[in-house]
């Protein structure tokens, strides 16, 4: 049980406050500290905005980390595994006979030749 607090930090940390921090560090690459707080006060949701902003970037960095262990960027959730109850066992559908095979394949082809007739694919 104490691995689950950090777990759900962990992924809190990268699912939310990545996406934020990347998008800040980019506000600020880009236009200093000046277009950071520009962001902040004029946008109506700015922590929403700035994550929206830095998702691209964290889901790419994200990614990269699972290259190298899987699991490093996007935690691996745990899951509960149970057993379904079995399904009904199929029923047999009995086959057609190759006499009616052939008597529906000399429908399918009488009717396509009716229909290039009708389209004037043959004199």
């Amino acid at each position: 049980m104490p691995s689950q607090p950090l777990d759900s930090l962990r992924l809190a940390v990268m699912q939310e406050w990545l996406p934020l921090g990347l998008a800040v560090v980019d506000r600020a690459r880009r236009g200093g500290v000046s277009a950071v707080v520009e962001g902040l006060t004029q946008a109506e949701d700015p922590l929403d905005q700035l994550r929206q902003e830095g998702e691209p970037v964290a889901r790419q960095l994200r990614d990269n980390l699972d290259r190298l262990q899987p699991g490093l960027g996007n935690p691996v959730m745990k899951v509960q595994v149970r057993d379904l109850e079995p399904l009904e066992p199929p029923v047999a559908v009995p086959l057609a006979g190759e006499g009616d095979l052939q008597s529906a394949l000399a429908r399918i082809g009488e009717r396509l030749q009716l229909l290039e007739q009708r389209l004037g694919a043959e004199p």
